[in-house]
């Protein structure tokens, strides 16, 4: 990505008072400049003008809206045949990931073969489609910044502070450790960069990334939340996980230190039997020769099969599981680090005398004690706007960094205002979710609305060109293409059922829109019958009226095309990247306008199969 343009920054980042682990003259990664980006976006903006209809569509009125029939002017097989054609093509040439680069204009547009009809515009080439999509989503577009190289970047030749002595550690399900172990790591890497230790966390929830940061790396972590209910529980489930925490620390290290005190008796009687006239000779050696002994003389022999039986041993190390919580731990720790001073037995009168030794360890004890007490979590109940005022809620609130994991709605928007708003906020790391709740500033303009900061647009392009996505294009893009790519396919089920009972509503009750919700009926229902009958009876309609022929009627006539359905929505997942992009390029395209910003990008930090919404926003200020 060394385009022209594009900028190399190097942040001078020392404060007064504080050292910072990087070395200020290492750079960080190439991202693409604001007028790059632009670029990208406008041809974004020329594809999704034609495909927003297919996005906007909803599943609920497939039927009933004759959505099938207005959009697509294919047979729904060829749809479906063209889609695995594709996908099955770009598994076999992952090399070729951006086909069609070289047609890019100067203005960031692609001459594609003919996608939509001219006339009609209803959807005639499935190929040319999949292309488009795949060209203008967010890995293909070259906007993103390598995970690990961002790292390498921060981290420099610094090992982590405490990332490295520490294996991964669980206590929650897969896919939230999964999250949580990368996110941290990113968020104590920048942190150590900047020479921080104070981070905030919106939208924290249940605590999970606030505890690792403080219990890990820590750090001091202030969890901010809305709801005074998970405020609660990430507070009581912080003083369980800590006590947790520092139980396996103490087994752990008691485990290891036995585990070493043993090898070393054993490895000592082996040699007393091989070496008997060896050491004898060696203890009657004079002053002058014990002076010269090295090291590796009298300390045990921790080297080839006895330090892998000593790493194979530690690793197996479990502490039992926590019963509500389902904590569970696994910690691994440099050898050196875990031995105690005096568990390596003198064997010289030069040896550290046993005051100095008890003082060393003292000394030990008291920063060991002193580091802990240093690694705080306090979770705190507020409802986060852009317009909040951080020293209301942090009343000592100092240089930081703001966090946020999956920050739901407007969250993830109103985080990079409060960012860009507050100088002691220093660097920003937010991954978004729930794109549906984000509020949109040109959705319904005829409405009178007195909101003035709105979650989308934010960069003023998008601004400029009064664009608009609408809630179900907004829905569309929470569709996870990479799981239904290996097989954890869409409910095509559920999503007819619905579809179909929608049209029931409409013919027998009169109803074409309806603001209330059927909800997660479909998983306790027996049949397309009880789901109907389940339905109607939470919509609060007279389910009596309908005999059992006319609902399976209705379920016969459209039986035949739910592959209409499959196919349609199997559209919207291809196109459900490109809708994430627009949203993720506005936010890095706002980032790009400040002025006090001295390094932002788009990274992906999670795998997309377990945690679809993987892209992080991050931005990092300009320092004195």
């Amino acid at each position: 990505m060394g385009r022209a343009g594009a900028s190399r920054p190097c942040l001078r980042h020392l404060q007064p008072g504080r050292v910072s682990v990087m070395a200020a003259s290492c750079p960080l990664p190439v991202t693409p400049d604001l007028p790059t980006l632009r670029a990208k976006l406008q041809g974004l903006l020329r594809f999704l003008r034609d495909t927003l209809s297919i996005s906007s569509a909803h599943t609920v009125d497939f039927y009933t809206e004759s959505v099938w029939e207005e959009l697509v002017d294919l047979p729904p097989e060829t749809v479906l045949a063209a889609l695995r054609k594709s996908a099955s093509e770009a598994e076999a040439r992952p090399s070729e990931s951006r086909p069609l680069l070289e047609a890019e204009g100067e203005t960031g547009t692609t001459d594609f073969p003919k996608i939509f009809c001219e006339t009609s515009q209803k959807l005639v080439s499935v190929e040319a489609f999949a292309l488009a999509a795949k060209y203008y989503s967010i890995q293909n577009l070259e906007i993103c910044t390598p995970f690990e190289q961002l790292l390498v970047a921060l981290q420099g030749n610094q090992n982590q502070r405490i990332g490295k002595t520490l294996k991964a550690v669980e206590f929650m399900n897969m896919k939230k450790s999964h999250e949580v172990q990368a996110m941290s790591e990113l968020i104590s890497s920048i942190a150590d960069y900047y020479g921080l230790k104070q981070v905030i966390d919106l939208g924290s929830g249940k605590g999970y990334l606030s505890s690792f940061l403080s219990l890990k790396y820590g750090l001091k972590v202030y969890g901010i939340d809305s709801s005074n209910t998970n405020t609660h529980g990430a507070e009581e489930r912080n003083r369980k996980l800590k006590k947790h925490w520092k139980l396996c620390h103490a087994q752990s290290r008691l485990d290891v230190s036995e585990l070493a005190l043993k090898m070393s008796k054993e490895r000592k009687e082996q040699n007393a039997i091989k070496n008997k006239a060896d050491i004898e000779e060696v203890f009657n050696n004079s002053l002058t020769n014990q002076e010269k002994m090295s090291t590796s003389d009298f300390l045990p022999d921790f080297s080839g099969s006895v330090i892998s039986n000593i790493r194979n041993q530690m690793e197996t190390l479990h502490s039992q599981p926590h019963q509500e919580e389902n904590l569970c731990f696994e910690n691994v720790f440099p050898l050196m680090d875990l031995l105690p001073i005096n568990a390596i037995e003198p064997t010289s009168s030069q040896q550290i005398p046993n005051r100095e030794t008890s003082e060393v360890n003292k000394e030990r004890r008291k920063m060991t004690s002193k580091s802990r007490e240093s690694n705080i979590y306090l979770p705190l109940t507020s409802f986060i706007t852009a317009d909040s005022e951080l020293h209301d809620i942090i009343e000592d609130l100092e240089d930081c960094l703001m966090v946020g994991l999956h920050t739901c709605g407007d969250l993830a928007p109103n985080t990079l205002r409060i960012f860009t708003s507050n100088s002691e906020i220093k660097g920003v790391c937010s991954v978004g979710c729930c794109y549906h709740l984000l509020s949109e500033e040109f959705e319904n303009q005829h409405k009178e609305c007195t909101q003035e900061k709105w979650g989308f647009p934010m960069c003023r392009y998008l601004k400029e060109e009064r664009w608009c996505c609408g809630r179900n294009a907004r829905m569309s893009a929470c569709l996870a293409l990479e799981r239904v790519a290996v097989g954890q396919g869409l409910p095509t089920e559920s999503l007819f059922y619905r579809a179909v009972l929608q049209d029931i509503i409409k013919d027998c009750y009169g109803i074409t829109k309806c603001d209330q919700h059927v909800g997660k009926i479909y998983s306790k229902c027996s049949s397309f019958l009880d789901y109907v009958r389940r339905s109607l009876r939470k919509l609060g309609l007279d389910e009596t009226k309908l005999p059992e022929k006319i609902i399976m009627n209705y379920y016969e006539k459209y039986k035949p095309r739910m592959n209409e359905l499959e196919a349609f929505n199997m559209l919207k997942v291809v196109l459900a990247p490109c809708i994430e992009t627009l949203i993720l390029l506005d936010r890095l395209c706002y980032l790009k306008e400040q002025e006090d910003i001295a390094w932002s990008a788009l990274v992906k930090l999670f795998d997309p199969v377990k945690s679809p919404r993987c892209y992080a926003v991050i931005a990092l200020k300009k320092q004195q």
